[in-house]
């Protein structure tokens, strides 16, 4: 009987779709750092609480407006639309569909709107050239196109992809304004989980209005929300569905409540609202947190790699987009980097040393050497300011993170990414793994040639458990929030602080 009724209530949560999105607790807020925030914080979970209409404005905008452009750009220098010019279009759908994210259709920030916008959408656009450009110079058809009309789509798209997100907010404003998208919702539950996701909801114009609470307390108990929000008890729920045309319900009750949301569900059958259920999964430390399906079974990830699917695609050209311009671009200064290591110093010019990699397995690192030994079992010390291990030239080396370059063949190898945490010592991996609790789950994605915590100030010697956990903390929040966008922006302020740091020996 009792799985009999699981069945049931299963049956019923999944009915309406996946919960709306909700953002995770971080380990920041307790330690006072201030964790980056990003696309993933804000959209744990992609579901289909949305209207249709408005689900596929948000996925196809993007790409459809780019392709419209191209054709402008085709027939503004009278160029006809020849077969390659819709190959091209095809491609620049696919690959724009992938790379851009969602249109976010809620209201924009009142400072500086343009830049909030379109700072993200010439990024995006910039890596749909880069894709297309290596796929046309590899493939040896860039003669087929007219480089008047490439050049003029390359400058005008971004424009027109933010002048087409104006105008979609203001259609859809309009729209809710005319009650020609209403959605209506109450939340069964006033807890913390019910609050946060009220909140998301209001956010966004397109889900609709949430009308308010129930929940078997008093509201003396309920100190998060005011009078006017508390509708009444779960026993009032059913009649006010029906009296007042509510089209989704939200349980965010804790799942001990069981009894209640079946008595609740079967006075819910005289209705015709969606019913969703919203986990109390946030009590986790989520990493990259969604809703999957395995053959028709919902399951919940709560610890996963970001790099699954189609983003798995996207980081290894990314990695290899990157590693490519950087061997074409240095080759020479890793030459006379290499004479100058063989000169400076009896030895190798490489030092080669075991990591741990992809889901904790070894790889061999590179790097130029910089120090008198080899260091690579046992016991590790790492280096110092004024450390007499460290050569003159090696000494340089370091502060200029110049004996990193050689990473780049690691990247190549697919041992490493050009953005990750931080290869550590195997010696110091099983150091740190017994005192920092989560310390391997950052070994989730491939290990980088630098990474979100090293331009945060946590570059060099890590004196301290305390430095270390810090670093972890920046690793694992890489983890939870990663994007291109993140990747690309990490990549800039290396190079723009390996110059000037000096906490590197």
């Amino acid at each position: 009987m009792g799985s009999e009724k699981n069945t049931k209530v299963l049956g019923a949560f999944v009915d309406g779709g996946t919960s709306a999105s909700l953002a995770p607790a971080n380990s920041f807020l307790e330690s006072g750092r201030q964790p980056f925030k990003s696309r993933a914080h804000q959209r744990v979970f992609v579901g289909n609480a949305e209207p249709p209409v408005v689900a596929l404005v948000k996925q196809v905008l993007n790409p459809s407006v780019i392709v419209f452009s191209l054709l402008l750009c085709a027939l503004a220098y009278a160029q006809p639309f020849t077969p390659p010019y819709i190959a091209l279009a095809l491609l620049a759908f696919i690959i724009a569909s992938q790379v851009f994210g969602e249109v976010e259709l809620i209201p924009l920030p009142r400072r500086h709107p343009l830049n909030f916008i379109g700072r993200g959408i010439l990024l995006e656009w910039m890596l749909v050239i880069a894709i297309l450009l290596l796929m046309a110079f590899a493939i040896k058809v860039s003669d087929l196109f007219s480089r008047k009309v490439l050049l003029t789509w390359f400058t005008v798209t971004p424009l027109v992809l933010v002048a087409s997100h104006a105008v979609a907010r203001r259609t859809m404003c309009w729209l809710v304004d005319n009650g020609s998208v209403v959605r209506t919702h109450l939340i069964v539950g006033a807890n913390e989980v019910g609050c946060e996701l009220a909140r998301k909801l209001n956010e966004d114009p397109c889900f609709g209005t949430v009308k308010g609470f129930f929940d078997d307390r008093k509201l003396d108990r309920l100190a998060s929300i005011k009078q006017n929000q508390l509708l009444g008890s779960l026993a009032d729920i059913a009649n006010y569905v029906r009296t007042h045309s509510i089209n989704v319900i939200y349980i965010s009750l804790p799942i001990t409540a069981e009894p209640r949301i079946l008595k609740l569900l079967d006075e819910l059958r005289d209705t015709t609202a969606s019913i969703y259920f919203v986990p109390d999964i946030f009590m986790f430390d989520l990493i990259q947190a969604r809703f999957v399906d395995v053959n028709g079974i919902p399951v919940v990830a709560i610890c996963e790699t970001p790099f699954c699917g189609m983003n798995g695609v996207l980081k290894r050209t990314s990695d290899l987009a990157f590693a490519g311009a950087m061997i074409l671009l240095l080759w020479p200064l890793m030459l006379a980097i290499a004479i100058g290591v063989k000169l400076s110093s009896p030895g190798p010019v490489f030092f080669r040393q075991r990591r741990y990699g992809l889901d904790g397995e070894e790889i061999v690192i590179y790097k130029f050497r910089t120090m008198t030994v080899c260091e690579d079992g046992g016991p590790i010390v790492q280096a110092t300011k004024g450390d007499q291990r460290v050569t003159r030239f090696g000494g340089f080396l370091r502060r200029t993170s110049l004996d990193e370059l050689p990473q780049i063949l690691n990247v190549l190898q697919n041992k490493m990414s050009v953005v990750g945490p931080r290869p550590h010592a195997v010696a110091h991996n099983e150091q740190y793994r017994k005192l920092i609790n989560g310390y391997m789950l950052r070994h989730k994605v491939r290990p980088g040639i630098t990474g979100w915590a090293q331009v945060n100030g946590l570059r060099g010697e890590t004196e301290t458990i305390d430095k270390m956990k810090a670093r972890v903390e920046y690793d694992l929040d890489y983890l939870r929030n990663w994007s291109l966008w993140l990747d690309i922006k990490i990549i800039a302020r290396t190079a723009l602080i390996v110059l000037r740091d000096r906490n590197a020996y």
